[in-house]
């Protein structure tokens, strides 16, 4: 479960900004194709941030759908998974996002 590690950086990044200020709530952006499973993420929230300035922070998660480009014809649209094919027909797409994971915003007391 790399999601432990992942929690245990996201603890130590917001620790470092808030210094000695408690942490009242984190905000996450999570992208659907990143791999990365938000439930994993709460649960190990809870673990990592004890004896920490999150402890008993909010944690809100954000998932950010995937999204692809077409490099034929230029066309956006909505992808589940990282490879697919465009309504026009061509499977060269670019991801633009759903592959993210982001400290969106935190909050200070």
């Amino acid at each position: 479960m790399h999601e432990l590690g992942i929690t245990r950086n996201i603890v130590a990044i917001v620790s470092e900004h808030a210094g000695e200020n408690q942490v009242k709530r984190v905000l996450l952006e999570i992208g659907k194709l990143s791999a990365i499973m938000p439930d994993a993420i709460r649960f190990c929230f809870e673990v990592c941030s004890k004896d920490t300035p999150l402890e008993n922070a909010e944690l809100q998660i954000n998932e950010v759908q995937g999204i692809a480009q077409c490099q034929a014809c230029g066309a956006e649209f909505e992808i589940d998974q990282l490879f697919g094919r465009c309504g026009c027909g061509s499977n060269h797409i670019r991801c633009i996002t759903g592959e993210e994971m982001k400290i969106k915003e935190m909050e200070i007391l």
